[in-house]
């Protein structure tokens, strides 16, 4: 299953993240989004979101491992995947495949699991193409 990992961009970013290669989530406290973070399979694949001022998708990753040895604040380490096209949180609202996910519904949760064709949704640069020539005619 794929999921988001929200992260404020100017106390971890994407461009951090490529920085480092590899790094180790944690801080999450929420128990609904411990409880994803518990889940995790090594190989699944994250969405990563910048929330605050930039509310966007901006690039991906995969979970490398999960130490959930503590049930309370679980360690997934990931691996950078590739810079995407931003989505915009407006475009993720707009986009029927989102009405009921917790990305929309439930905003304050920093980890939220997301279906195979809403990850693709998110990290279809052809999409992205598309969204941007509407705009500019």
């Amino acid at each position: 299953m794929p999921y988001v990992f929200k992260t404020e961009p100017d106390v971890y970013s994407f461009a951090d993240l490529e920085r480092d290669r590899e790094t180790v989530w944690d801080g999450v406290a929420n128990p609904q989004a411990v409880k994803y973070l518990r889940e995790m399979q090594p190989g699944e694949q994250v969405a990563i979101y910048h929330s605050g001022e930039e509310r966007a998708v901006v690039g991906t990753a995969e979970v490398l491992a999960v130490d959930a040895r503590d049930p309370k604040v679980p360690l997934v380490r990931i691996r950078r995947g590739m810079s995407v096209p931003r989505k915009s949180l407006a475009a993720i609202k707009r986009e029927p495949l989102f009405k009921d996910s917790p990305l929309v519904r439930q905003s304050r949760l920093s980890v939220v699991p997301l279906t195979p064709e809403q990850f693709r949704w998110l990290t279809d640069m052809e999409s992205q193409r598309q969204e941007k020539n509407l705009k500019s005619t």
